[in-house]
């Protein structure tokens, strides 16, 4: 089954609230939650605050994308503060490997994210470790990019190492993605789709989100 991921950060950060309630209503799968400092990518939002108190009003589980510098740092703030995957960059750290396991000490699930122009074949050391890949479909630090297709093949490509070597690791794919390129994304191999403009910038989440599950 296919899972979506609205991104937050992309609805009304004013009533936030009550974009959660009708994403509940929507039966939504995740919370995507975009964390990013101004030096990893040219944007600046909030910290682990923010994910403690979305936890404090929802059951749907959190799933938290650190576009940071030396996410090390703070990976034990976000778990506590209720992040269920934290995704970390591999571009955004040295010891990956140091990085997941702690998370995965914490008890969240460990998560690796891989820019537009960073090969799938750099993962092949990390892989067995991970829950989660992150296959970013846009340049990361704002919404409402346009969905770079080449991200596709990389899914692919990694949907045949993830069979291949027969893990559980599920592939995430964010950046760009709307009702009209949803399935195009869910074909490639890609199990959990995240959508921010896509879903929070239309009339009616619950409509788009159910002709998105259509598709798919």
């Amino acid at each position: 089954m296919k899972k979506i991921a609205p991104s937050i950060l992309s609805g009304d950060i004013l009533n936030l609230s009550e974009e959660i309630k009708l994403l509940e209503e929507a039966g939504v799968d995740f919370l995507h939650i975009d964390i990013m400092d101004g030096i990893f990518v040219p944007n600046i939002t909030a910290g682990w605050n923010l994910v403690e108190a979305i936890k404090a009003r929802t059951d749907i589980p959190l799933d938290v994308h650190l576009m940071i510098d030396r996410p090390e740092r703070y990976i034990e703030q976000f778990v506590k503060s209720g992040a269920d995957i934290l995704t970390v960059h591999f571009e955004g750290t040295t010891h990956l490997h140091r990085v997941v396991e702690r998370i995965r000490e914490l008890e969240a699930s460990p998560g690796v994210a891989i820019n537009p122009g960073t090969p799938v074949d750099f993962l092949s050391e990390i892989l067995d470790y991970l829950d989660l890949v992150l296959v970013m479909s846009v340049d990361p630090g704002f919404s409402g990019q346009e969905f770079i297709y080449s991200a596709l093949f990389k899914i692919e490509k990694l949907h045949g190492i993830i069979q291949k070597r027969e893990l559980e690791t599920q592939i995430e794919v964010d950046g760009g993605i709307k009702v009209i390129n949803i399935a195009e994304a869910a074909n490639s191999g890609a199990d959990i789709i995240v959508s921010g403009s896509g879903i929070l910038g239309t009339k009616n989440y619950i409509e788009t989100i159910n002709e998105m599950r259509e598709r798919i």
